[in-house]
């Protein structure tokens, strides 16, 4: 009797455990506060992979805002995935640097489309090559620059500037031939520096500077939109290909939320968010010269011509919906 006792209550215990054992816990990062176009489409990603696994994946959210590190992480498998800027990535997949070229996208529609189309899948399937898997294209939005000394209209103005850039070659370059003087710096650093003096403005998407409360530390902001600046969910291959197809499924359905919710967000904090940052005190100007600043890119567009396939430059410059 002793003995079927034990037996029993082994039994319920294995029960009860099983569960616990069957589920996975995922950890997804990212460099934004939870109230941003990544946090929202972080949490979109949560909510669809658990609900379509039926909990038996758990997705983790957690901030970092080192995204080289994160990307680092995720590549070495001590997290699963993260939600970058493609700023840092060109560090481990150069092909991605081609869409950093400033002036290279029209407006949203064109740069969503060139990303969904199969110029953006053939990118992120570079990701493979260099131990990461590129799951999908997810949004900054167009870069605007920001400083503490003085408005910006046309390229004269951003000369002699301390601009905090990304890690990234394109956009250095970019502005050493605008005259500026770039500084790159993981964003965790960036709002120490602009309290110091350390740079004088730093350029980011209206999301962005929205969600970290730039404001605080920069007077001017002037809609340049001189970069359209993507994102992209990357996660790690080991865990990737250990997923059987239906999980994987599941993932990919999640990625998509997460796109959706992502971009929406950043739809609404630009239709918002110059309101809002002129309301919280900063000096907006909507009205810059962008020929102008094209024309003092010249340079520039002719090394990136270089550097990168030209044919592709141009297939991204003419793209239209359904070609």
């Amino acid at each position: 009797m002793r003995l079927t006792r034990r037996f029993l209550a082994a039994g319920l215990a294995a029960a009860v455990a099983a569960p616990a054992a069957a589920q996975t816990n995922v950890t997804l990062t990212h460099a934004l506060p939870l109230d941003s176009h990544y946090g929202v489409g972080a949490v979109a990603f949560k909510e669809t992979v658990e609900r379509l696994t039926n909990g038996r994946y758990r997705v983790t959210i957690q901030r970092n805002d080192n995204e080289r590190e994160a990307i680092e992480a995720t590549q070495i498998g001590t997290q699963e995935f993260t939600i970058t800027s493609t700023g840092p990535v060109g560090n481990f997949v150069p092909d991605t640097l081609v869409l950093d070229i400033p002036f290279l996208f029209r407006d949203y529609a064109h740069a969503r489309g060139v990303l969904d189309s199969a110029i953006g899948q053939d990118l992120l399937a570079k990701f493979s090559a260099r131990g990461l898997v590129g799951v999908a294209w997810m949004e900054n939005g167009f870069r605007n620059v920001t400083n503490s000394r003085r408005e910006v209209a046309g390229p004269a103005d951003v000369q002699g500037l301390k601009i905090r850039t990304m890690e990234n070659p394109v956009h250095m370059r970019a502005f050493q031939t605008l005259g500026a003087l770039p500084t790159p710096m993981a964003f965790s650093e960036l709002v120490p520096a602009l309290q110091q003096g350390t740079v004088d403005g730093q350029e980011n998407p209206i999301p962005v500077i929205v969600a970290n409360n730039l404001n605080q530390v920069q007077r001017y902001l002037s809609l340049t939109r001189h970069v359209y600046s993507p994102a992209v969910l990357i996660g790690n291959p080991a865990f990737w290909n250990r997923l059987n197809s239906a999980d994987k499924a599941a993932f990919q359905e999640a990625a998509k939320a997460a796109v959706k919710a992502n971009r929406d967000r950043v739809t609404a904090d630009e239709q918002r968010g110059v309101t809002l940052l002129r309301e919280r005190g900063m000096t907006v100007r909507e009205s810059v010269d962008t020929a102008a600043f094209q024309a003092a890119l010249a340079p520039a567009f002719e090394q990136y011509r270089r550097q990168f396939d030209a044919a592709l430059i141009q297939r991204i410059i003419d793209w239209k919906p359904g070609s």
